[in-house]
């Protein structure tokens, strides 16, 4: 059944992809407690997140690189809390692999997740943002499209296309009152990350490399996706906000 949109514009509904855990749960509850209603997709089990935010929570298993699942995942999203203006496209990979040994598979899957995916869910979402007049597209990205690390050529080249995708999208929605924005985290310390790059000593590396010596947290990220999806911030659009403890300066 679907419930009738709030008069009140502080209570917003926003789709967070990859909410099962890391960034995305702690996007999801942060969002959730500025007093949005908050919808998470992920393939991996949300129980978790569902826990810790309760009823403002919803759920949607689905696959960010399928468009069927992706299209039905938002409709439901609109169904369920009677419309939808927050898109958080936080669903990534990232694994390590030398170029040289980088196949065409290895290439495919990770353009999959990472750019296909904030395509077809901002494409999907947009309708409903247009139909509310008002949006926030917010795409994570990362430092190394400042960095260029060199066991991260697809990774980076990922992300850098979302940074541009930002930039583009941004242009083609900003007359209907939605901003499209992206949020570049450093290394941070999320159990994805931790299977990848931390267990041979790679958050002190990148914390030795900043100029704030602490291993970023994904609590570090909230304060500005908070400020990006702010009512006030109509007129920021399509910019990259580093926040990597000053890691990459530019």
């Amino acid at each position: 059944m679907s419930e009738t949109p709030s008069n009140d514009a502080s209570q917003r509904v926003a789709l967070v992809t990859g909410a099962a855990g890391g960034l995305g749960r702690e996007f999801a509850i942060a969002l959730a407690r500025r007093g949005h209603r908050v919808a998470g997709l992920d393939l991996a089990d949300m129980s978790g997140t569902a826990d810790l935010i309760g009823d403002a929570f919803h759920p949607v298993r689905a696959d960010v690189t399928d468009p069927v699942e992706v299209e039905a995942a938002v409709e439901e999203t609109a169904a369920r809390f009677g419309g939808l203006e927050i898109v958080v496209n936080n669903a990534g990979i990232y694994p390590p692999l030398e170029f040289e040994k980088t196949t065409l598979d290895d290439w495919r899957r990770i353009m999959r997740v990472n750019l296909d995916g904030p395509f077809l869910v901002s494409q999907a979402a947009l309708p409903h943002l247009k139909a509310a007049g008002w949006g926030r597209i917010v795409n994570i990205v990362s430092a190394v499209v400042f960095l260029g690390p060199p066991d991260l050529v697809a990774y980076t080249t990922s992300k850098s296309g979302l940074v541009g995708f930002t930039r583009a999208l941004a242009s083609a929605v900003g007359a209907y009152g939605i901003t499209v924005n992206a949020i570049s985290p450093g290394l941070t310390r999320t159990d994805m990350a931790a299977r990848t790059t931390g267990a041979d000593g790679g958050f002190e590396r990148v914390r030795d490399k900043q100029v704030v010596p602490h291993v970023e947290e994904p609590g570090d990220l909230v304060s500005t996706l908070l400020y990006v999806c702010d009512e006030g911030s109509g007129f920021l659009t399509g910019q990259t906000i580093n926040v990597d403890g000053g890691s990459a300066m530019h």
